[in-house]
């Protein structure tokens, strides 16, 4: 799928196919996120004006380069995830093996968007730093990048809990969910944060 343009991908999203769905969507958006705040510091270095905090935008930059490898990387993932899991809902119930079939294959497609979701709060971390550090030129792309990279953290969130929703093992179920809940409080707050404090600079 990462060989897809845009618009075939767009295109695939609006159709009735299994994959892409909402996890790759939320990876390909947090990942467009992370490369708005390495933007942000491609503006930033070599500017006298910055120059005490060069050293610690190049440092940012370069984990912004590689969450936005890793987000891209879920887009696959997440597909390779849920194709298995389509299939075992096609079991019949009774037999006897379905059970087991469909806790694996539930827990891999929670996977993907769990590590989207962790990702996602490390790339809104960055855009504090890059709200903060970066040149106010570019400033409103980090704010774009923390509004883009919370919308991939909320979608990623709903695409874990209706995994576990169905999961036998209610109590393996419960910690993924404490999880997802603890960093979609503090990280969705954050990126807010962020956002308002830019847009403030504006108004």
């Amino acid at each position: 799928m990462l060989d897809m343009t845009i618009k075939e991908f767009t295109e695939a999203l609006a159709s009735k196919a299994a994959v892409p769905g909402g996890g790759g969507a939320s990876a390909l958006a947090g990942a467009v996120g992370a490369a708005l705040g390495d933007m942000v510091g491609e503006l930033t270095v070599g500017k006298k004006k910055y120059a005490a905090v060069e050293d610690e935008v190049k440092a940012l930059m370069r984990r912004a380069q590689q969450l936005r490898v890793e987000l891209l990387a879920c887009v696959e993932k997440d597909a390779a995830a849920f194709e298995p899991l389509s299939r075992a809902y096609g079991i019949p119930k009774d037999d006897p093996g379905r059970d087991e079939i469909m806790e694996k294959c539930l827990r891999d497609a929670a996977a993907a968007p769990l590590e989207i979701l962790d990702l996602c709060c490390e790339a809104i971390e960055l855009q504090r730093q890059f709200a903060d550090k970066g040149s106010v030129l570019a400033v409103s792309d980090a704010a774009t990048g923390a509004a883009l990279c919370r919308g991939a953290l909320y979608g990623a969130a709903v695409n874990v809990k209706v995994n576990t929703k169905s999961m036998k093992d209610r109590a393996y179920a419960g910690r993924i969910d404490a999880h997802v809940e603890e960093r979609l409080e503090k990280y969705g707050s954050m990126a807010e944060q962020i956002f308002a404090d830019v847009y403030g600079r504006f108004c």
